[in-house]
This record gives C-alpha cells, structure tokens and sequence, in this order.
C-alpha cells in the first residue's frame, strides 16, 4: 500500500514538472494546409482561363524553386496583357512547372528595361544582364538577321494560315538559327505572331493618298523606311518609349502597330485613326543570349524548346480571337477604322521596297510566298 501511495505521488510530480516547462502532450495531426500558389499568372484567379485565353492548367503544379534555381531575366515592351505577353506568361509557366522549378524566367514586361533595340544592345554587348527577350521577328535587322528580315516585307503573308505554314516549315527553324551561326550571340527559340500590323493617325485619313507629306514614325529600319517613302510619307525615327508624347506633340503624325498593341498602349487617344492596310503580319520570335543557352544542360535546353513549342501553339489559338476583340472595343469607344476595300495600290507603292530588300535571298522569298499557295 505504502509503495501504491509513493508511485502514485511520484507520477502527480512528474507530471506538474512538465506542465511547468511548458510541455504538453501531443496533439492529433492537423490537416495538411494547401501550398500557397505560386506567383505566376497561372496562379493568378484574373489570368485568362485555360480554354485558348490562359496558359494550360498543368502550369500551376509547378514546384518551388530549388535552392539552385536558374533565373533567366526575360524582356518585354509590351503589358502582359496583349497577346505577346500572354504568350510570354504561357512561356514562362511552361518552363517553371516542365523543369520542377529548376529554371525560373524573371519576365520584365512594360519596357521596364528599355526598347527592342536596347535590349538588343545589351544582349549582343554581352552585358548578361538580359538573358532572353521576346522581340518583333525583324529586329535583328540591323545586327545581321537579313534571312528575319523577309518577314517584315509588306504584304509578304497573305493571311494568318500562310504564316503558320511558314512557323511549322524546316525553313522557320533555318532563319531561327541564322543569328547565332552568323556570330550575334544570340539564337532564336520559336515564333509566334501578334496580328497584322496597320497604320493609325492624329489625323483624318481616307485611303493610301491620305499619307502623302504625312510624318509617320518609325524605328530605322529599311523595310519599313522604304514602306513609309512608297506612301509618299516621310519615315521619322522615334522610340517606342516616347511614340505617345510624339504623337501627341505633332513630332509624328502617325505610326502603325498590331490592333492589340495599339490599344494597350492607348495610342487611340492621340492618334483615333486606324486604316486596316494589314502590311506585315506582326511575327514574332523569343530569343536567347548564346551565353545564356550555353549555361544550360542538354535536358534544360529541351526543356526550353518544348515549353517554346506549346507557347506558339498557344499564341496561335488566341491571336485572332483576342485581336478581334480589341477591334471591336476600340469601335465602341469611337476610335475611327477604315477598311481597305482594294489593297492592289498599296502593293503598287511597295514594289521597289521587296525588290531592294530580297538582292540575294530570292529564293528565300520565293519559298515563302509559294507556303500560301
């Protein structure tokens, strides 16, 4: 009995000595709390839905970034919310949740880090500082890209369906290669489009004769000088950046962009006028530095080019829906559009313009325009 009562008090001791230190007895397991969603815009509840407006489901599953993650800082001028950022956004996650987090794209859109042509002069300078950058398909122009250039000659794609020939042809992936076996240091990845491209203006315009002795801005490049001069304009070099303030100053009279960059933009409150000649087909392409590609394992490198290929497939399945949408906003808001009812007098004035840009690449050209026949 004795020995009863001296157990019995030991154990009330033992106990009041954890209750003193703050131990208590464990609970029963709680439920597990869902991971918090990654910030990415397939994570995000206002990204466009999986049904040909967002990026696919599958994206959201991407895992957190391991420890020895690989950032690759990634430019856009555009918002996310024109069909070439969409189409980046889809970029980005595909590669996130296809590479479990081990490659991470920092994508900067807006034109935080500067125009085409800067970011281009960063990438080429091997400044690092820009590893990847979705750019207008002509861009590389002026750095030696003369096999890109032939996508930016007017009236060159006939409709949306020849383009994509051109995007799904072994010649596509030929002119994606052709900056860096050429020494650029940088190589493209895949092509998407983002609508063709119309000129718009501060003030009324009826037909092609509207544009002569009009001011119509441009970024230097020859195509597009020698467009602008077939119109009986004349072709004035201004940034991207400073495109509005031009506008509305009167530097420029007018300039042309695809109908979803002009909108998001808001371009349509200084220049309400926009004139659906179609002269170029808007292609795009995402490239990245050698440096940057280089510094990838083979099964990265796979991974970038099969998150590219569902990227163009997805560009491709909203670019006329999303274009069509924006053209019928901006008719409700009053911006004023003239359709081009006989586009001939527009080939007309552009025929010296494909005749100087095709010396030597003939052939090239000839390929793509027998894809639309």
């Amino acid at each position: 009995m004795k020995k009863q009562l001296v157990s019995v008090l030991m154990t009330a001791a033992m106990v009041l000595s954890m209750t003193a230190c703050g131990v208590s007895a464990p609970e029963a397991p709680a439920a597990t709390e869902a991971p918090a969603a990654t910030e990415t815009p397939a994570a995000d509840a206002q990204a466009p839905a999986a049904d040909a407006t967002a990026p696919a489901a599958d994206a959201a599953e991407a895992t957190t970034p391991a420890a020895d993650a690989i950032t690759l800082v990634m430019a856009e001028v555009n918002p996310l919310d024109t069909i070439v950022g969409m189409t980046d956004q889809k970029f980005k996650e595909e590669v996130e949740a296809r590479s479990n987090g081990s490659i991470i794209i920092d994508l900067q859109a807006s034109g935080v880090l500067g125009s085409e042509n800067d970011v281009l002069d960063t990438m080429l300078g091997g400044g690092g500082t820009i590893d990847m950058s979705r750019i207008s398909a002509f861009a590389l122009t002026s750095y030696g890209g003369q096999k890109s250039m032939l996508l930016s000659l007017p009236y060159i794609f006939t409709s949306r369906d020849h383009f994509w020939k051109f995007a799904d042809s072994d010649l596509a992936q030929e002119f994606l290669q052709e900056p860096s076996e050429n020494g650029s240091g940088v190589r493209g990845l895949f092509y998407g489009e983002e609508g063709f491209r119309h000129f718009f203006t501060t003030k009324e315009i009826k037909d092609i004769t509207s544009f002569k002795g009009m001011k119509i801005r441009v970024s230097n490049d020859p195509v597009m000088n020698g467009l602008v001069e077939g119109l009986g304009a004349s072709p004035t070099v201004v940034s991207f950046g400073e495109l509005y303030s031009a506008l509305q100053t009167g530097v420029v009279d007018g300039a042309e962009q695809p109908i979803a960059n002009y909108k998001s933009n808001a371009f349509q409150e200084v220049a309400p006028y926009m004139i659906l000649d179609g002269h170029t087909l808007g292609a795009i392409q995402v490239i990245i530095t050698d440096d940057a590609w280089n510094k990838l394992s083979a099964d990265q490198q796979q991974i970038l080019m099969d998150a590219g290929k569902a990227a163009s497939e997805y560009n491709r399945s909203i670019s006329e829906d999303k274009e069509k949408e924006v053209l019928d906003s901006l008719k409700a808001e009053g911006t004023t559009i003239i359709e081009v009812d006989d586009i001939t007098p527009w080939q007309d004035a552009v025929k010296k313009v494909i005749e100087d840009n095709t010396k030597g690449l003939e052939d090239y050209y000839q390929q793509i325009v027998d894809l639309g026949k």
